[in-house]
């Protein structure tokens, strides 16, 4: 009996190593292939790709970040291989919706769009998808309703809260009398970007002082560009002599703002900082400390996001997040250096 014991208890201990064993090689397996995957999708084969080809229709190229984030996703797509074609929409939406139907029409296998309307694009996305063409939005926000993949973007609520949090420690808590230079009315990207801004300027006094003190006694509108904002700004001061800070929602417009607060000789009594971009020109006007602080939002970082993305989606995968954001950050003299390149495209 205690022979037939042991037996059966070494007959059990076998059973369980093998199992296990075979357990181990299962799990080792997948592994293996994940990591595979996962290399072959950051080193693109060009020989796999070299039949695909993207398209791209921008909004506009009337400011360098624009025409930055196109040169970055024309470089990403070429060096991967693929063919590249794209459509300028010259800041016109039925220029835009042409565009997307003429790059369907040139048998493209992705759509990269930065919507200049919401809502305006929805049924050119819902075109492409019908069309088998998945679409990847990037830059700018869409109607939830619109049919795409992903959006890749810049966290525009973050980065402003950030950038207001550092104005009210720059400014000591002091009251705040803001002229606001705005972009388009009704883009969803620069209310998000002001609203964050006056989140994080209410927050950080709050935490300062216990109470609020700031007035926004005008808001101009630039049009995202460097001569729309040197006029709004024109405006602005006429009306109101004695603003002490300028919130742009973007870096071309303050930096054209920024030649009107010079020749009105304010430039000592009007602290300027923006949203987003980190434009090069800003950068360098914040390390000479003639320029408070900007938020992050790299063309460069979100057309090569697109760009891989759109690999693996020509990859086989399918399973992506609705929004991807970049990195949020406010540039300040504390930490300029880090993200100033005087070679950079923008």
């Amino acid at each position: 009996m205690n022979l037939f014991i042991r037996l059966t208890r070494a007959f059990l201990i076998l059973n369980f190593v093998l199992a296990m064993a075979v357990l181990v090689g299962c799990g080792s397996g997948p592994q293996t292939n994940q990591k595979q995957t996962e290399n072959n999708l950051s080193k693109p084969d060009p020989e796999k790709l070299k039949d695909f080809k993207i398209g791209m229709s921008t909004k506009t190229l009337s400011a360098p970040y624009f025409v930055a984030q196109l040169k970055t996703v024309q470089r990403k797509t070429e060096e991967s291989g693929m063919k590249f074609v794209y459509v300028d929409a010259q800041d016109d939406i039925n220029k835009q919706i042409t565009s997307v139907e003429d790059l369907l029409a040139q048998g493209i296998n992705i759509l990269i769009i930065n919507p200049l309307d919401p809502k305006a694009l929805i049924q050119a996305t819902k075109s492409a998808t019908k069309a088998g063409i998945p679409v990847i939005v990037i830059d700018s926000s869409i109607d939830p309703s619109a049919d795409f993949v992903t959006d890749i973007l810049s966290n525009n609520l973050e980065n402003g809260e950030l950038v207001g949090e550092w104005l009210v420690r720059k400014t000591n808590a002091g009251r705040l009398k803001i002229a606001l230079l705005s972009g388009a009315q009704g883009n969803p990207v620069g209310k998000e970007r002001r609203q964050g801004i006056f989140r994080g300027i209410i927050e950080q006094q709050l935490r300062s002082v216990g109470k609020v003190d700031f007035e926004v006694v005008s808001q101009g509108w630039g049009n995202w560009t460097y001569e729309g904002g040197l006029k709004a700004m024109e405006d602005i001061l006429v009306a109101h002599p004695d603003i002490n800070v300028l919130i742009s929602e973007q870096d071309a417009m303050a930096l054209g703002a920024m030649q009107a607060i010079e020749e009105a000789g304010k430039s000592k009594e009007v602290l300027i900082v923006s949203g987003a971009d980190g434009q090069k020109e800003a950068l360098k006007l914040i390390k000479s400390g003639n320029y408070g602080a900007t938020g992050l939002n790299d063309p460069v970082l979100i057309g090569e996001k697109a760009v891989e993305i759109a690999i693996k989606i020509l990859s086989g995968e399918k399973n992506f997040p609705k929004v991807i954001y970049t990195l949020a950050v406010c540039i300040s003299i504390e930490n300029v250096d880090k993200y100033y390149n005087p070679e950079s495209i923008f």
